[in-house]
């Protein structure tokens, strides 16, 4: 989508919204609400509790560039003065056209336990289409399925793959927010055979419980390999610290070894991950944080952590081709889940991780290195689209979908 055009940013003159609430079955309206606003509902107490991911904080606005920005705030009224739910939303227009592309980065935050979801979506839809969208995608926050990673373990083989096994759990909630998209004519993105293909976000991600669990617990939880390893790297005098933005362009060459050696392709340039961390350290310092490791005076690895209410993230993790037997990503994921665990994070989410679990195949490895840590993988309920009504619209999100395919 690197061509696509982009008008200015949107007014920041909408009226603040200083007391947030619970809906209790009223009807919601919709509306634009400031930076500040926006903010402070995801501080609050009712905000806090929808979980909300970094991707739907303000400042990811100013990451993505190249997008238009909307913030959108729901609530029970004109003059109620207060918000039920928020969503950052990203506008990237079509060439030759005046529509837009209309997404959602893990959002809307909402109360999606509500069985209405009709009086959250359907004013959403109403006022991107009057904005000039075309088609929506959307993340809903519920998880569908999870697995433990002892039981996936077990499952590994040739061709396998995690829809081959019967999950640990499966989320009423995600599952009956699924049936309630379906049936309001939402599409699910991507290939389900392979894991999600075509989702922007990851639709498998690796979690570590954190709440209700000592330190001695998320040692327990490592498997003997980790814990053998992070042995070594203290006994080899790896040091793990907190880095600056000095360091994002080592980071940034650990990080292209890291693709090659690997064989995957981010396409990021170091000024992605610059950016990245002015936006979210300003609007809440400490919000991004840089972690390095450092064996004998050389950075070896190095890592993003993120942090947004009771969450934290691994975001991306990069290291040398050399010294890899000093065990230094090692080394920083346990400090990281020591800090998140300090934080009072009830959740570390190690991102994504492949739906394969056949060792034969190159992606399997990252799973398996997640697996060691003794958490869960969780199937999202993934993302989902909608074109916006009109011959018109459905065409061009047609169109839309083909350039996706073909890229």
């Amino acid at each position: 989508m690197t061509a696509l055009l982009v008008p200015p940013s949107s007014s920041s003159s909408a009226p603040e919204a200083p007391r947030q609430g619970s809906p209790g079955g009223d009807a919601l309206v919709l509306g634009p609400v400031t930076a500040g606003a926006y903010r402070a509902f995801l501080a609050s107490r009712g905000g806090s509790a929808l979980g909300a991911s970094f991707l739907q904080c303000p400042s990811w606005a100013d990451v993505k560039d190249g997008w238009r920005s909307l913030l959108l705030g729901w609530g029970p009224g004109p003059g109620a003065g207060r918000l039920t739910g928020v969503a950052l939303v990203l506008l990237r227009q079509l060439p030759g056209t005046r529509k837009y592309f209309a997404y959602l980065p893990e959002g809307p935050v909402v109360d999606w336990a509500d069985p209405d979801v009709d009086r959250w979506l359907d004013p959403l839809l109403e006022h991107l289409r009057t904005a000039g969208a075309f088609a929506v995608r959307i993340g809903p926050s519920p998880a569908y399925r999870r697995w433990d990673a002892a039981l996936l373990k077990s499952a590994a083989g040739p061709g396998r793959r995690l829809g081959d096994v019967l999950a640990s759990e499966v989320d009423p909630l995600g599952a009956a927010v699924g049936e309630r998209l379906r049936a309001r004519g939402w599409q699910r993105c991507g290939d389900d055979s392979r894991g999600g293909d075509g989702d922007a976000q990851p639709r498998h991600v690796f979690r570590v419980p954190l709440a209700g669990r000592s330190t001695e617990d998320l040692w327990a939880g490592l498997n003997q390999e980790w814990r053998r390893n992070v042995r070594r790297a203290r006994k080899e005098g790896v040091e793990v610290v907190v880095g600056s933005a000095a360091e994002l362009p080592e980071f940034h060459r650990l990080l292209r070894v890291t693709e090659e050696r690997d064989g995957f392709r981010l396409g990021r340039p170091a000024s992605y991950y610059e950016r990245q961390f002015a936006a979210l350290n300003a609007e809440e310092p400490g919000r991004m944080k840089l972690y390095l490791a450092r064996h004998r005076g050389e950075i070896l690895a190095a890592h993003t952590l993120i942090t947004a209410g009771r969450r934290t993230w691994y975001q991306t993790g990069a290291s040398a081709d050399h010294r890899r037997e000093v065990r230094p990503s090692n080394a920083l994921q346990w400090h990281l889940l020591l800090d998140a665990h300090a934080t009072g994070a009830d959740v570390y989410d190690m991102r994504g991780v492949p739906s394969t679990l056949d060792p034969g195949e190159r992606s399997y490895g990252l799973l398996r290195w997640k697996l060691g840590t003794g958490g869960q993988v969780v199937e999202t309920l993934g993302e989902w689209e909608k074109a916006l009504g009109g011959t018109t619209n459905r065409t061009l999100h047609r169109a839309f979908q083909a350039y996706l395919n073909r890229r």
